[in-house]
């Protein structure tokens, strides 16, 4: 083997720690980008968060001696009420800002506006070190009295929980101690649906160990307990498996009624529903009619009126009470329209609620300049982390702006007409516009939200793939699935439309799309098969 000397030349990527961080940032949806600058601002004593600071108000010494506004003495008020709003005004009047100032943050399209991911390593106290998002309104806190812009928090978690609900109803019966604590042990064991997952063996076993005379005693309280917890309300709750839940709810409006001699169909009816209970659920979901009359040993038109009954039931019990505030979706981008007809303009801003209020800390930035030494360098990088971290939080918030003013741009007709009028758009468009690659594009419109006049919807929800239409154009898979929503939605119930037959209306409309095609675009609807969707 020969030794010898080369020399070639090769090209790679190295990402600085200022680009990872951006990259990473941008990818952050709003909950996980709060939690980050949470830790930032635990782990860099340079990074602060501007604290929200009431308006202040002219009390004081020097407002001791002040005599009382004129109105306060012609009307006889007390001197020692506070001074008019007034003259708070005129005081801070001279510090007001917009408050969408910082929601319009225009798009960096020129070189000359992009951020110096380069450090300096300079300590100084820097011109743009003062605070990002620093006009941005301070969240509305129900303590202010204006309770008709509560918070949707706030009233997701004032709701009762099921168990809270079983709770107080216990508290009604008269229990022996062991029942009590059976049947409060079985309520903290419901999922949220209001269903018993485990059995009472494996409940009792978990606290019994090897005793098996505690086992023996367990089983048997919670058995009195079970029978206690499928008493409350609502109807159904407690069940080990959805047979038991529907047996529970048909056995409650049996004994409503009981006493009701002149509905023999409904008793007849309700017979029927409990004996088709009992066969196996698939039959049920498939509304299999024949092998359920004949499994029941009833007439075809009975199990037909007996699954009406069935459908009118709850098969969650637990469905009301769950906790909202996990629906709740705090938009990045807000679009609004202004004016009407040909005027009417789209207004995209961002969402001065989502943005971070973060500076340096000029104090300690301040010392550390004035006071130089040998260990002033490891400090001097901590500044500099917070500033570049400061430069990427707002790069990405231009970021997220300027593609969303693409998007909106690309889809006017969205926002005046709604999803059937959503055009075919990919990401390498908005990518090429805005000189970007696509896996950024990608990691902007993913987790983030726009608020429009439709409702709240993923940036990705925008873009769709093209179908071909008879007259050479494309059409948005978007606007083809919403189609096909609207054709479901008003189809007849006793003879629902097929996937063929969409298939064909959708031809009908000028848009080429298999019946293949249809069946997916229906099941990411979540749109039942035509033999399902029929009328009992």
């Amino acid at each position: 083997m020969k030794q010898g000397l080369s020399l070639r030349v090769s090209q790679h990527l190295a990402l600085t720690p200022q680009l990872q961080q951006s990259i990473r940032l941008l990818q952050l949806s709003t909950l996980e980008l709060s939690q980050e600058i949470e830790q930032m601002l635990d782990d860099n004593p340079f990074l602060e968060r501007l604290a929200e600071e009431a308006a202040r108000e002219e009390f004081g010494v020097d407002q001791a001696d002040a005599p009382p506004p004129r109105e306060e003495r012609e009307d006889g008020a007390d001197y020692s009420a506070a001074p008019s709003s007034t003259s708070t005004t005129s005081s801070a009047g001279d510090g007001a800002v917009d408050s969408t100032g910082d929601a319009e943050i225009a798009s960096a399209d020129g070189p000359e506006s992009e951020p110096d991911w380069d450090g300096d390593g300079t300590i100084d106290v820097a011109p743009d070190d003062s605070e990002w998002g620093g006009d941005a309104p301070a969240r509305n806190n129900n303590s202010s009295g204006d309770d008709d812009r509560a918070d949707a928090t706030e009233l997701a978690r004032s709701q009762e929980s099921l168990q809270e609900h079983l709770h107080r109803q216990a508290l009604a019966l008269r229990l022996s101690p062991e029942d009590s604590a059976a049947l409060r042990f079985l309520i903290e064991s419901l999922n949220e649906d209001g269903y018993l997952e485990d059995s009472l063996p494996a409940l009792a076993s978990g606290l019994a160990g090897d005793d098996n005379d505690e086992f023996d005693e367990l089983v048997h309280h919670f058995q009195v307990a079970l029978g206690l917890l499928q008493s409350l309300e609502p109807v159904g709750v407690g069940a080990r498996d959805l047979g038991e839940c529907l047996t529970i709810q048909l056995r409650a409006l049996a004994r409503e009624q009981a006493n009701d001699d002149d509905d023999e169909d409904s008793r007849e009816a309700l017979q029927v529903a409990l004996a088709v209970c009992r066969q196996p659920l698939d039959l049920l979901a498939k509304r299999d009619f024949k092998r359920l009359a004949v499994l029941t040993h009833t007439r075809e038109e009975q199990v037909r009126q007996a699954l009406q009954l069935i459908a009118r039931l709850e098969p969650k019990p637990g469905r009301r009470f769950v906790d909202v505030e996990r629906n709740v979706i705090v938009p990045d981008v807000i679009v609004t329209r202004t004016g009407r007809g040909a005027s009417m303009k789209l207004r995209v801003q961002l969402n001065p609620d989502v943005m971070p209020r973060l500076r340096v800390h000029d104090i300690y930035a301040g010392a550390l300049k004035s006071h130089k030494s040998d260990g002033s360098q490891a400090l001097g990088q901590r500044l500099q982390e917070a500033r570049w971290f400061i430069k990427n939080i707002q790069q990405r918030f231009d970021t997220i702006l300027r593609v969303s003013n693409a998007i909106v741009e690309r889809q006017k007709n969205f926002f005046v007409h709604g999803e059937l009028a959503m055009r075919p758009l990919v990401l390498r468009e908005i990518a090429d516009e805005l000189g970007l690659h696509e896996s950024t594009i990608s990691r902007v419109t993913t987790a983030k939200y726009m608020a429009t006049p439709y409702g709240t919807v993923e940036l990705k929800y925008f873009f769709g793939s093209a179908l071909g239409t008879e007259t050479g154009g494309n059409a948005s898979s978007t606007a083809v699935r919403a189609l096909i929503k609207q054709f479901v939605g008003s189809e007849s119930a006793k003879k629902p439309l097929s996937d063929s037959q969409i298939s064909e209306m959708l031809k009908e409309q000028g848009i080429e799309c298999a019946r293949r095609t249809v069946a997916k675009y229906r099941e990411a609807l979540r749109i039942a098969p035509a033999n399902l969707r029929k009328a009992l």
